[in-house]
């Protein structure tokens, strides 16, 4: 994927955040800290099972950690890879 259809990736990582990340999303930017805003390790669960459905990927056990769901890029970086 190239960096324009990374950034494409955003509203709809946005969308998945609301409604399973238990936490407002909508005045977050991209970089911010997902767990300072509220993300927890359950709704980074339910977070992950969403993205998978969403995008039709598999978070391998190497990318299941706070690295990957600490903000909307990082989350971003690791779909972008997963679907490549």
């Amino acid at each position: 994927m190239s960096a324009t259809e990374t950034s494409q990736l955003v509203p709809e990582i946005r969308e998945v955040l609301a409604q399973h990340g238990r936490f407002p999303v909508e005045n977050l930017s991209e970089g911010d800290d997902l767990y300072n805003a509220g993300l927890t390790s359950l709704a980074t669960v339910a977070v992950m099972l969403a993205l998978e459905d969403k995008f039709n990927v598999e978070f391998p056990d190497s990318l299941i950690g706070r690295r990957t769901f600490k903000s909307i890029d990082s989350i971003a970086e690791a779909i972008t890879k997963l679907a490549a």
